[in-house]
């Protein structure tokens, strides 16, 4: 079992192999063999070689909107799909017209395409966000399906609800990245959770015994 979250020293950013916890998956030297030609594939190459590219060249100087512009333009990306949810919508708007200004050509979906009702997948009235009233499900496959269509050659995820991301993920054929998430009690910074773990929110996030 790997257990790099309780790994203190992360040798492996530094080299020292003689180091390396007796379960870091870096001792696996024919594993790792074995992934290694696959960042030498044509996609996966262009990939990892260009990100890195984007890590060094901007480290600590570049928003991820611009990493994102960055990388897009090294990896020759033109055609950028734009996966939203309809609660970003001006957020969605507004990165659309960014990226357009830049000189990239835009396809977005919002989530609620298609406009299929909640009912569809046995959601029950009591179970709605807001019972009463018409909801249609979130479609994550019919962006990723539209996008795939469109023949998009990166795919941006914008605040795409936990697990409708994960769907969205699973059937989009081009490379995907996130440009945020969201977490509408957090303002979309989830991370915040984390740095309150020990304070505010320790009770919400540790089972008490």
């Amino acid at each position: 079992m790997y257990t790099c979250d309780l790994c203190k020293d992360k040798n492996c950013r530094v080299g020292l192999s003689e180091k390396y916890p007796k379960n870091c998956p870096t001792r696996e030297s024919d594993n790792i063999e074995k992934l290694k030609p696959l960042y030498n594939e044509e996609e996966n190459h262009n990939i990892s070689y260009n990100s890195a590219l984007v890590e060094s060249e901007g480290y600590c100087r570049n928003t991820r909107l611009e990493e994102i512009m960055d990388f897009a333009n090294k990896c020759n990306y033109k055609k950028l799909g734009l996966a939203f949810c309809s609660g970003l919508s001006n957020e969605g708007k507004t990165l659309a017209k960014i990226l357009k200004a830049n000189g990239f050509e835009v396809i977005s979906v919002m989530c609620k395409n298609g406009s299929i009702p909640k009912e569809f997948i046995g959601i029950k009235e009591n179970e709605k966000v807001r019972p009463g009233n018409y909801e249609p499900m979130c479609n994550p496959i019919g962006q990723a399906t539209f996008l795939n269509n469109s023949n998009t050659d990166l795919n941006i995820v914008l605040g795409l609800c936990v697990g409708h991301d994960s769907l969205f993920f699973k059937y989009s054929e081009a490379p995907a990245t996130v440009f945020a998430v969201k977490d509408r009690v957090l303002g979309h910074n989830p991370i915040a959770a984390l740095y309150l773990s020990d304070g505010y929110y320790k009770d919400k996030l540790y089972p008490k015994d």
